[in-house]
């Protein structure tokens, strides 16, 4: 009886063992998974929402980036029809800001570093003073920074259609934004990610390094979407 009690406990270890190493094998798959592929974001509480494909996900994701008529830093305008089939990060800043602004260019800077010569990957800067930061200063903080300009576009122009960009379209403030005007300043730290079709797609603090990585890595996932 011994015996039996002894080899009964043996092979029920065995069972759970092997158990075990299939649920971790089964996690390890499925955080793989979920590493390779990005959320939708289709309000300003970014809630994340998954989709198999580009297909569904064009079915329920009704927001998108609306069109613009901007200014870059060469003096050329720069629209919604620049992006066609680009993927692009967008961030809010103004050249005389000496708080989080130069520490977001910092880490955007490494983000061209990295696609630079990636000609689907985009940054645009738009500035929260366009009423100071006109096309020659903001060529000069180009030239300053090292910006390439046939990627990284510095762009002035209407201060409401800036902010009501910003708010409504990119959800650079989340919900506590989404509803202010241009009267009230508007200041973030936020980088986002917005895929070939106009889609967000993810949200980083531009301040931090960790963030930019974790922005790099995403950046190489919807690359490779199909």
């Amino acid at each position: 009886m011994i015996v039996s009690n002894k080899i009964s406990t043996i092979f029920l270890q065995i069972i759970l063992s092997i158990l075990l190493i299939f649920g971790i094998g089964a996690c390890q798959v499925k955080n793989e998974s979920a590493k390779d592929t990005l959320p939708y974001y289709n309000s300003p509480d970014f809630t994340p929402l998954w989709f198999s494909t580009k297909k569904e996900a064009a079915k329920e994701i009704t927001h998108t980036i609306a069109d613009f008529n901007f200014k870059d830093q060469t003096g050329q305008i720069f629209s919604r029809s620049n992006l066609k089939g680009k993927i692009h990060v967008a961030d809010f800043f103004f050249t005389a800001c000496g708080s989080i602004c130069p520490k977001m260019t910092t880490q955007l800077l490494q983000v061209q570093s990295t696609f630079k010569n990636d000609p689907m990957v985009l940054i645009l800067s738009y500035s929260v003073t366009p009423w100071l930061d006109s096309v020659s200063r903001l060529r000069r903080f180009a030239e300053r920074r090292k910006i390439n300009a046939s990627q990284w576009h510095l762009l002035t122009g209407n201060k409401s259609e800036i902010y009501k960009l910003a708010r409504q379209s990119y959800f650079a403030e989340e919900t506590t934004g989404y509803n202010k005007d241009s009267i009230e300043f508007l200041h973030t730290e936020h980088l986002i990610l917005v895929d070939s079709d106009g889609r967000i797609r993810g949200l980083y603090n531009g301040t931090l390094a960790l963030e930019t990585e974790r922005l790099i890595h995403d950046i190489k996932v919807l690359e490779l979407e199909p």
